[in-house]
């Protein structure tokens, strides 16, 4: 597998880092997701999106606040995904984020994994 750096981008509270991983793409955000910060994972999403890469996956492990600005910038990659053939699949929640998507019902929605290593096993071929 690839794991070549994508790129990054970082505001004070929230740090984006993006590689791929064979046919999928890994966004791992790190900090606090919310109204300030959203940008910064929208435009790494869209861009890959845009770059042909359908299955995403976001690794949560680092991510340590996400409210509903930040939900709703997952909900619309999921969408753009989906229509693209792909997914975005949530991998380590932090049980502080995991309650939002709990609360929320958007758990419903994503295929959440333990680890990174099994979200890509599991769209491996």
């Amino acid at each position: 597998m690839d794991h070549g750096m994508v790129g990054s981008a970082q505001s004070g509270r929230l740090l984006v880092e993006v590689r791929e991983a064979g046919s999928s793409a890994v966004v791992q955000p790190a900090g606090e997701l919310d109204h300030h910060t959203a940008d910064l994972l929208r435009e790494p999403l869209d861009d890959l999106l845009a770059k042909g890469f359908a299955r995403l996956v976001v690794d949560c492990t680092r991510l340590e606040f996400c409210d509903s600005t930040g939900l709703n910038v997952l909900l619309g990659a999921r969408l753009k995904a989906e229509a693209a053939g792909g997914g975005v699949h949530l991998a380590g929640m932090q049980p502080v984020v995991a309650r939002v998507f709990e609360i929320t019902g958007a758990e419903a929605v994503f295929t959440v994994h333990d680890s990174v290593e099994a979200a890509l096993a599991d769209g491996a071929d």
